[in-house]
């Protein structure tokens, strides 16, 4: 019989990932990739994948309305949304399958011209990688916007957003993870200028990730807090961190800057009932609240639904619809 020998695993983030001693990384979760398609048949939506940098490696999945009787591109420029994944900075994908179907459903619902980038994933490439990523792509999107001095167009130029965008309605979007990704990338946006001087618009989040040092709400308390997922997807990802109270992933942490910073007009802070990082969601929201942020700030909640409960569910349910609705009714 011929012999095998098992990996031996160096560490473990269960149920999400494995680490083994040879430093490959066994990923648990997540939905398997799918290829982009020239046009849905559920919504009528185009999409294609692009490079938006060879080093680091960046790239992302394009999502184009197209009219439903001639199947033909917007005659007129339409909003931009950059969309950040969620998956615990540690898996899925911008093509991964679930986040297709969600974008495919809301880019047609919204009529936008999506950009879901395909930042790297922790442990290979450690936090904070993911937020200089989407930074990265959030800026070459802006490269896009016209500058009346030069007509000539650029060999990197992507033409969907030459010809379809308007980057005078510029949106930033996340789920879970990705929502805290929005939440870092407009921080940024609120001290750095953008390419071209471009502004965000809005920035919504979805069930957005955050922590403190310490429970809140209906999170486990004592020893139960440290156990619980979230605490050891933070701590396990980004140990130099030195905690939870680190700004990025606690806004009101030691030194964490203002969020009347924020760099965006407008704010959606979406929750779920039943979702265990719903009272995180509803503290930011009262943190930027009390922050002196002069843009417009929402809040919503969808009763009886759990995480990501949008993106995960394959049929297209009443309440599925009602968050997507809600969703495309902020990106005007």
């Amino acid at each position: 019989m011929a012999s095998t020998t098992a990996k031996e695993i160096a560490s473990e983030l269960l149920p999400l990932i494995r680490i083994y001693k040879d430093s490959t990384v066994e990923r648990l979760m997540g939905s398997p990739y799918v290829p982009p398609s020239l046009r849905d048949p559920e919504t009528n939506v185009s999409s294609k994948d692009i490079t938006i940098s060879q080093n680091p490696s960046i790239s992302a999945r394009l999502y184009l309305p197209l009219q439903n009787q001639n199947y033909q591109p917007p005659k007129n420029p339409i909003p931009v949304l950059v969309y950040f994944h969620g998956g615990g900075f540690c898996f899925e994908s911008a093509f991964s399958s679930d986040h297709h179907r969600f974008l495919n459903r809301l880019v047609s619902q919204a009529q936008v011209l999506a950009v879901s980038v395909e930042y790297r994933l922790a442990p290979e490439n450690p936090i904070p990688m993911c937020y200089q990523d989407c930074w990265d792509a959030l800026e070459w999107v802006s490269s896009h916007k016209p500058h009346k001095e030069s007509d000539a167009s650029k060999a990197d130029e992507e033409p969907w957003l030459v010809q379809y965008g308007t980057f005078d309605k510029l949106y930033i979007g996340g789920d879970s993870a990705g929502g805290n990704i929005v939440h870092n990338v407009a921080m940024k946006a609120g001290f750095e200028s953008l390419c071209g001087g471009v502004k965000i618009v809005g920035a919504f989040m979805s069930h957005p990730y955050f922590l403190g040092s310490r429970p809140i709400g209906s999170e486990p308390k004592g020893e139960n807090f440290e156990k619980w997922l979230p605490c050891r997807v933070w701590k396990f990802l980004f140990p130099s961190a030195r905690g939870s109270d680190n700004q990025m992933v606690n806004p009101a942490g030691e030194g964490a800057p203002s969020l009347a910073g924020l760099g965006c007009s407008r704010l959606l802070v979406c929750v779920s009932e039943k979702d265990e990082l719903r009272d995180r969601g509803i503290w930011y929201y009262d943190l930027v609240r009390k922050s002196g942020w002069e843009g417009e700030l929402e809040v919503f909640e969808m009763e009886g639904e759990e995480h990501a409960f949008h993106i995960l569910c394959e049929g297209k349910t009443e309440n599925v619809k009602i968050m997507i609705k809600r969703l495309a009714s902020f990106l005007v």
